[in-house]
């Protein structure tokens, strides 16, 4: 097949999906267009600006399949470039505008909703990471047409709904196994180490920075020994509490910041017993899942997409609207994993169903059923 990549906002992530398609079917034929990840309410509404005439001629290339990012103003870019309306198209929702917390947002989401719908809406297939993504988006979308004041038309949510698939991101672990397990400054102890604890959320604030603060309190209290590593990609402006928890837990942290080597990376991914998960909002978790494949037990919280991919053994309680209780249940649950290591080392969650090689007929599938039956009409 020759495909053409749109990829309007190619955050971290968004990178590694796209890597992740060309790693699945190297033998087919691909051509990507992306946009850096800045200037977020440009980037959605001026996309198909930009692309329809510095890469006109790029998308009037005859292609077989357009896979495109929810970010993509695509009812737009298939009006201005015609061409891209006769070729079948995915739209790939990494996440959705409806479930980012507002109170945090410092630009209405409004307009990003409705090119999100608009682009769903011109699109053949949309397809999401996770159940959850789905379920938010369209409930989101319902909500929003329903508080537009007239000419809505019905059953919108419902017209998305029937053209909706899931495929969540996939993971290389094809170099897993090749990559020996180091921990920043572990002592030659192997015998009654300490408890090697992972944070690997962006530090932003819909991570729950404040949530990780409040749990690292608790351990405070408690007799274990721990260590924490927090690898979580960082920005100019993050948010206080990431200061404050590098001030007051030094004496516990390893590794404060981004591991820009890979092999370094997955070396830590290796050594550590556990990755916790404060976030408040996540679509798929794609750095916990790597850490899961490395064979770290999740600890996360009984919210959002992890109870589609974890096991209720590994999840706490979630309380959005008593954070006190929320911090006590993860703490029992980190307790309880670093009391009871062989137990929870048999009830490892498999994940290998994520893996490129069992995603891949899967993707495939659905890529081709766009084709087919688009070129059947």
């Amino acid at each position: 097949m020759n495909v053409l990549v749109l990829s309007a906002y190619a955050a971290q992530s968004h990178v590694h999906w796209q890597q992740s398609l060309q790693a699945m079917f190297a033998q087919w034929q691909w051509r990507v267009l992306s946009l850096p990840p800045r200037h977020f309410s440009w980037r959605v509404r001026g996309n198909a600006l930009f692309w329809s005439i510095a890469e006109r001629d790029t998308l009037e290339q005859p292609y077989d399949l357009v896979v495109a990012t929810s970010m993509v103003d695509l009812a737009t870019l298939r009006g201005l470039v015609p061409a891209l309306a006769r070729v079948p198209t995915i739209v790939y929702f990494h996440e959705n505008q409806f479930e980012y917390p507002q109170d945090q947002q410092k630009h209405s989401l409004l307009e990003a909703q409705m090119t999100s719908i608009y682009s769903a809406l011109a699109a053949d297939r949309i397809v999401f990471n996770s159940g959850y993504n789905r379920d938010s988006f369209l409930a989101g979308c319902s909500d929003l047409m329903s508080k537009l004041p007239d000419r809505v038309p019905p059953g919108v949510a419902l017209m998305l709904r029937a053209r909706a698939t899931i495929l969540p991101v996939p993971f290389d672990s094809r170099d897993y196994e090749s990559v020996a397990p180091l921990w920043p400054g572990a002592s030659e102890r192997l015998i009654d180490r300490p408890f090697r604890l992972l944070w690997v959320g962006r530090f932003e604030h819909d991570k729950g920075g404040e949530g990780l603060l409040r749990i690292l309190r608790r351990l405070e209290a408690e007799s274990l020994d721990y260590e924490l590593a927090m690898t979580g990609q960082q920005f100019r402006v993050s948010p206080a509490v990431f200061s404050e928890i590098k001030s007051l837990f030094g004496h516990r942290l390893v590794q404060f910041g981004y591991v820009d080597c890979v092999t370094e990376y997955r070396a830590l991914l290796q050594a550590a017993d556990a990755v916790l998960s404060t976030a408040i909002h996540e679509f798929q978790g794609l750095a916990v899942l790597e850490a899961v494949a490395h064979r770290c037990h999740p600890i996360v919280p009984d919210r959002l997409a992890y109870p589609e991919m974890y096991p209720a053994v590994n999840r706490y309680d979630s309380c959005p609207n008593d954070p006190e209780r929320e911090a006590d249940a993860a703490v029992a649950l980190i307790l309880k994993m670093a009391a009871e290591p062989r137990l929870h080392v048999a009830q490892h969650p498999d994940v290998s169903c994520f893996g490129l090689g069992p995603m891949a007929p899967r993707y495939e599938r659905v890529f081709r059923q766009v084709a087919v039956v688009q070129d059947s009409q």
